[in-house]
């Protein structure tokens, strides 16, 4: 199987602000691609976790053009139909040649004439690299806003995501990386352990609106963010099954939200990992309600909450949540 690849050219004509800051501006896309059975092709914008499509075009004796207007400089997927993920690029102002190989089981292609996109290839190399070390190196990068929110912010404090923020260059500011990440600390802080649990209206499975308050007050409560696509979610979930089973009858319970976006998906994982709380969900993905109140970036995630509606602990699993239940119950 010839494995070369075949170049193809990704012109973005648009106006780059000094200091890395982002205008929409036209861009220009054509290119040939290798080995695709695929009729279409999809330009999409990463908005907050997600690929969302902005422009489409047929493609043609393998070639295809786009035309439209975006953000630069972004990131950006360009997804063949009938591929789940999109091959991820950085697009900058400047001609940038994307080579595209798709023989094999997975879609491969090569960036040239993208800085940002090298130094976003190069950050997948540098996994020991610490979140300061990575900005420091180009606080002006639009990849260095992005790491922060991407890959360094899951593990940050409200305060350090704060103090990580401000190395980034001003030019930065109004970016979406930089601007959900302030969101993100201040919403964190409030959830702190010692503050009081934010009180949200959600929908159960069979279509009642919920109060979460209603189901504090009587003891201690699990607020835990799952999904049923969620691999670690469910590896976690018999581990809350034996701690709601073993202090269940001394008041513990759990308060379930869902980040699905599939109802009988969610009601068969439900069933199937034997969850026998209260369960709700907006069933919109990283857009759930509740979860924006929290915080919550990763899943699973949860929080224990006193009889008072104080939350004393944040993201405890596995032999940490038994600890924490046999302290309390147990004393």
């Amino acid at each position: 199987m010839n494995k070369k690849l075949i170049g193809l050219a990704v012109c973005a004509a648009g106006i780059w602000a000094q200091a890395w800051a982002q205008e929409v501006a036209p861009l220009q896309v054509s290119g040939r691609i290798k080995g695709a059975n695929s009729k279409k092709v999809y330009l999409e914008q990463y908005d907050n976790k997600l690929f969302k499509p902005v422009d489409s075009a047929v493609i043609s004796n393998g070639t295809f053009a786009f035309s439209t207007k975006v953000l630069l400089p972004e990131l950006y997927g360009i997804r063949l139909q009938g591929e789940e993920y999109p091959l991820q690029v950085f697009l900058e102002d400047g001609p940038i040649e994307i080579s595209i190989d798709t023989d094999g089981e997975r879609a491969r292609h090569e960036v040239k004439g993208s800085v940002s996109q090298e130094r976003f290839e190069g950050l997948r190399n540098r996994r020991d690299l610490t979140a300061k070390a990575f900005i420091e190196e180009d606080p002006s990068s639009i990849v260095s806003a992005y790491a922060l929110f991407r890959n360094y912010s899951y593990s940050l404090s409200p305060q350090e995501i704060k103090e990580h923020l401000a190395l980034l260059s001003p030019a930065l500011r109004n970016s979406q990386y930089v601007r959900i990440l302030n969101d993100l600390a201040d919403k964190q802080s409030a959830v702190l352990p010692g503050n009081k649990a934010i009180d949200f209206v959600s929908t159960d499975p069979q279509g009642n609106e919920v109060r979460f308050s209603d189901h504090l007050g009587k003891g201690y409560v699990l607020l835990d963010f799952w999904a049923a696509w969620c691999g670690p979610c469910r590896r976690e979930n018999p581990n809350i099954v034996a701690a709601y089973n073993k202090y269940k009858d001394k008041g513990f319970s759990v308060f379930a939200v869902s980040l699905d976006k599939d109802k009988a998906s969610w009601e068969k994982a439900i069933a199937d990992d034997k969850l026998a709380w209260t369960h709700v969900s907006d069933l919109a993905f990283w857009n759930t309600e509740a979860a924006a109140l929290y915080g919550v970036r990763f899943i699973p995630s949860n929080l224990l909450i006193d009889p008072n509606g104080i939350i004393v602990a944040r993201n405890i699993k596995g032999e940490e949540l038994q600890a924490a239940l046999k302290q309390i119950y147990e004393r």
